[in-house]
């Protein structure tokens, strides 16, 4: 322990680091953007998904702005009162809510220069004034819509702003509680200098009002919405709130304090709001979740221009809370969230609304800090203490297991607890304490050991020289038969390709498309054996044995198309040609080792396995694929879902050999996708037993689904020829192929 006593002090500081972020002393940036992708990760994974039929949003959307509907934005005030008379009287609706604001009185009907005319040329016109008089009502908009919104269940929205130019515009409404609900206590209200509100006239006859001001992060994502945001010393509710405020009869808004021996001069102990039977988790800002049950498109969107226009069935409306606000891009009422960085905000509202109405709220209460700051000063004690008395596998399986407990404590407290539980200050404090201690040993290792670690990594990818230097005698260079994967990718058409480019495109051309599809090999524990031109060789199951070789290669082949489609779009953007490549996949026993000649050696694998991969790649173009398996590596995967081509004898083999396309992991391919699998797979066995009716049956069915895939279009050929000459009881099906 004592030769370890320098290292240990500094991994304690190391701890220490952390736990200053995360107790607010200081902030470090990573950290929080870090905290803010798992959020986001987490809160994808869970989404419940589904559409939730309580909540509608009206849209303002593009098709209602058009000038054959009811025109650009701001719509005069008798065709908003008109639509509301429609919702409430003939529809049905429970509630409305507005996530736009009246600020502006409208003037559209001419109203105030009749007004001016009637107090100057025209004051002793009596005919003028008398029309004046009894035109005044019709003329009067905002008074029209003030009337339709008296006696009416319609909470109107607000903002609040603190720009250098912060102004009080309009009315807002009366504050839900006063300064004298939280004297004494030290809570981080979201404060505010200015506002736009309504029309003083609206908001007097509207059921409520409530801002529509989410929290923006520091990475520009809106997370939290303030259920009380403060305003010269008042409290004022969030437009969600207020909606089910209202739905509720309007109970009083009633803080929810922690009992008064958990609560100090720094924890103020307010941890949720109560609203009559709702209960609201709020964070130390006063500030909720916003629980997103999906992506866009969450909530049922119905556009205003099928309401006004009788479009809509009347029942499709009744009893729901209707939510009025805009989808349209020109309206600029889009926020980027964790679940779209293009997302209407009225659908913000709405996921509040639903959530207040289910008590359903993930909660990052204030005290979740200190839960956090005890988390990491066990955790680093406990590492920084054992760690340096460990060899660097069990220092690694140590750290791997306290990454484990404390994400699965953390999933826990997540999907048992509804909590938020920070994780990346603890993540990055195991990760930085692991990566401390192993650069320390490496810089104490023995020069034999770096020596081992130079001379190896003359032949295998740098990737995996630091695990084999861990155990060096566990490797070496000399040649043996191993069970390995084979990994073979070409480009198609390449030869065309370089006569299009100039020497210097080509030269960037392939060196982006081989530093893209290298790294998707590398990312996978591949060994990048060489290039042949723009060909690729690699291979898993050596110099570091891995059970699971058969299946990376199948993932990684169908990662490099995935990838590929990524580069495409680059390539097409420079004016290059379009791009596809061919990969071909096979497992079997192949002799690896340190090959070639006194000049020049190479860590490579050889073997009739290592031909067929080849020839597998060069099959693609014929089938029509992206990629094709051996069988060997068919029947080593399991979890993966495979699409049989067919039975070929290729050159250089007697023995047929079943060739396969992977479709995806299984489970997560589409159902559709799998239909289709399962009517080619009929139409191969049809095929084969030489059935051609039926075969052409399925082949017709199967191609409707995909029409583009030219591998049904192979077989229709065959059928085709095969009706010409039959091939006879005896055949077996198999496809011969003469060349490589």
């Amino acid at each position: 322990m004592k030769r370890h006593i320098v290292r240990i002090a500094l991994g304690l500081a190391l701890m220490l680091l952390f736990v200053g972020h995360v107790a607010e002393i200081y902030n470090i940036g990573l950290i929080t953007r870090l905290d803010n992708i798992i959020y986001d990760t987490r809160l994808a994974l869970t989404m419940p998904g589904g559409v939730d039929p309580r909540v509608v949003i009206l849209d303002i959307d593009e098709r209602s702005l058009d000038k054959n509907a009811l025109g650009r934005w701001p719509w005069r005030r008798d065709k908003i009162s008109e639509l509301l008379k429609k919702l409430f009287d003939e529809y049905g609706i429970a509630i409305a809510g507005f996530d736009v604001v009246f600020a502006e009185p409208d003037e559209s009907s001419g109203l105030p220069v009749l007004d001016k005319l009637a107090k100057g040329r025209l004051k002793d016109v009596s005919q003028f004034q008398s029309a004046l008089k009894e035109l005044r009502p019709q003329l009067d908009y905002d008074g029209i819509l003030a009337q339709t919104l008296k006696g009416r269940p319609v909470v109107l929205g607000y903002y609040f702003n603190s720009d250098e130019s912060a102004v009080q515009s309009g009315a807002i409404p009366e504050p839900v509680l006063t300064k004298d609900a939280f004297q004494g206590r030290n809570i981080h209200f979201t404060s505010w200098q200015g506002y736009g509100g309504n029309l003083p006239e609206f908001q007097a006859n509207a059921a409520g009002a409530g801002h529509f001001n989410p929290l923006v992060d520091a990475d520009g994502v809106s997370r939290r919405v303030p259920m009380l945001a403060e305003f010269h010393g008042a409290y004022y509710e969030a437009l969600s709130l207020a909606i089910v405020r209202v739905l509720a009869g309007s109970p009083k808004v009633e803080p929810g304090f922690a009992s008064e021996r958990f609560s100090s001069e720094d924890y103020s102990g307010l941890e949720w709001l109560k609203v009559g039977p709702v209960t609201i988790p709020v964070d130390d800002t006063v500030s909720a979740l916003i629980p997103f049950r999906g992506k866009r498109g969450s909530f049922k969107y119905v556009s205003l221009a099928d309401v006004y226009f009788d479009k809509v069935p009347k029942d499709e409306l009744r009893g729901k809370i209707a939510l009025i606000g805009t989808s349209a891009p020109g309206l600029l009422d889009l926020r980027s969230t964790p679940v779209g960085s293009v997302y209407p905000g009225v659908e913000i509202h709405a996921n509040m609304i639903t959530a207040m109405l289910d008590n359903d709220f993930k909660q990052k209460p204030p005290y979740m800090l200190g839960t956090e700051v005890i988390l990491l000063l066990i955790g680093g004690t406990s590492l920084s203490l054992l760690v340096p008395l460990l060899s660097p596998l069990k220092s690694t399986l140590v750290s791997l297991l306290a990454i484990v407990l404390i994400t699965g404590l953390n999933v826990m407290v997540w999907t048992e607890g509804g909590m938020v539980l920070p994780l990346a200050s603890s993540l990055l404090m195991i990760a930085a304490l692991f990566a401390f201690n192993m650069s320390w040993g490496y810089f104490v290792e023995s020069r034999s050991k770096r020596q081992f670690t130079e001379l190896f990594g003359q032949y295998v990818p740098p990737e995996l020289v630091d695990q084999m230097a861990k155990d060096p005698e566990r490797y070496s260079m000399e040649g043996k038969s191993e069970e390995l994967t084979v990994l073979f990718s070409d480009i198609v058409g390449f030869t065309s390709i370089s006569e299009s480019l100039a020497p210097k495109d080509l030269s960037q051309f392939i060196n982006d498309y081989l530093t893209s599809m290298s790294l998707v090999i590398r990312n996978n524990r591949g060994t990048l054996d060489k290039y042949i031109g723009d060909a690729i060789m690699a291979f898993w199951g050596a110099p570091v044995a891995d059970p699971e070789h058969a299946r990376q290669g199948v993932i990684t082949a169908m990662a490099m198309q995935a990838e590929l489609d990524k580069l495409r779009a680059q390539l097409l953007a420079r004016g290059w040609p379009d791009i596809h490549i061919g990969v071909g996949v096979n497992t079997g026993n192949m002799s690896v080792g340190d090959m070639g000649s006194k000049l020049r050696k190479a860590y490579t694998v050889m073997g009739d396995a290592v031909n067929l991969g080849s020839r597998l790649e060069g099959l693609t173009r014929v089938y029509g694929v992206g990629v094709i398996v051996g069988p060997n590596t068919r029947q080593a995967v399991k979890d993966i879902v495979f699409r049989e081509l067919d039975r070929v004898r290729v050159k250089g083999k007697h023995e047929p050999v079943e060739i396969f396309e992977p479709i995806g992991i299984d489970g997560q391919v589409d159902k559709k996708v799998m239909e289709e699998v399962d009517l080619w797979h009929k139409a191969l066995k049809a095929y084969r037993a030489q059935n051609w009716d039926e075969a052409e049956a399925h082949l017709l069915n199967v191609q409707r689904m995909s029409p583009e895939c030219s591998l049904y279009q192979l077989y229709f050929e065959r059928i085709k020829q095969c009706r010409i000459a039959p091939p006879g009881p005896g055949w077996d099906g198999v496809t011969a192929f003469k060349t490589k």
